[in-house]
């Protein structure tokens, strides 16, 4: 998390955890984030995002307890239920980490993950090889190569944070 100190880093995060499928993405990297938690010192609670009452429930219940933070994995739910969870990571005073620069532009804290932008510009010349002739079987799969780094300054400013200027320089946008 992007706290100064040790002692003043989150010492547990939840992150939205396992989905029913056994072939989710969001299942892959909440088993990322578990296999690295405890390298960090991070003790790693999982919440399920089904509905915008279990969001609310399990989101207050995680924050009782101080020095949390949230890791909002790519998942279609935590797409629909963007500004929910977001309002919560502030009610909850909870540093939070998105997967989408969508988040921050709508008030979350920090996110890193593909740039969308990157990922369209590339399917159009996808697409353009395949009206100029190509088969579409004949073409590569291509794995995302641009990842951004956004910061919401204003949200920072709110929960109290200080962030480190070796993060707001390398940050590939600032939202204030």
């Amino acid at each position: 998390m992007a706290r100064t100190s040790q002692r003043d880093r989150a010492q547990r995060v939840a992150s939205s955890g396992a989905s029913r499928s056994r072939y989710s993405c969001r299942d892959r990297q909440f088993g990322a984030i578990q296999s690295v938690a405890p390298t960090f010192g991070v003790e790693l609670t999982p919440i399920n995002l089904r509905d915008p009452g279990e969001i609310e429930r399990a989101s207050s219940a995680f924050a009782r307890s101080s020095n949390g933070g949230l890791s909002v994995t790519a998942a279609p739910i935590a797409t629909a239920h963007r500004d929910l969870i977001i309002t919560l990571a502030a009610r909850h005073k909870l540093c939070a980490v998105y997967n989408l620069r969508f988040f921050v532009t709508a008030g979350g804290l920090i996110s890193y993950g593909t740039d969308v932008y990157d990922l369209y510009r590339r399917a159009a010349g996808y697409i353009d090889r395949v009206l100029k002739g190509e088969k579409p079987s004949d073409l590569p799969v291509q794995a995302p190569i641009k990842f951004e780094t956004v910061v919401n300054i204003k949200t920072a400013k709110a929960l109290g944070i200080t962030m480190p200027v070796s993060l707001l320089t390398r940050a590939d946008d600032l939202i204030e």
